[in-house]
């Protein structure tokens, strides 16, 4: 099951808290789809979902600089 989360209207921290709260309700496995935004979201939701021990799968650009990033929990 791939859950969806869209960030882009967050601004840094709240797109790290975003992510991570939705983390938490799923379960072990499961993969999460962020739609964020270039700059310091796609520079600190990555580094920040690693150090909290998920794993980010990918990240995409899909345009108007918004970009897809997949996480593992």
């Amino acid at each position: 099951m791939i859950n969806f989360l869209d960030i882009t209207k967050e601004t840094c921290p709240m797109t790290f808290v975003k992510v991570k709260l939705q983390l938490a309700k799923m379960e072990k496995g499961q993969t999460l789809e962020v739609i964020l935004n270039e700059g310091e979201p796609l520079n600190n939701v990555p580094a920040s979902c690693e150090e909290q021990g998920y794993k980010v799968l990918s990240t995409e650009a899909v345009g108007d600089g918004k970009h897809r990033l997949m996480i593992e929990k």
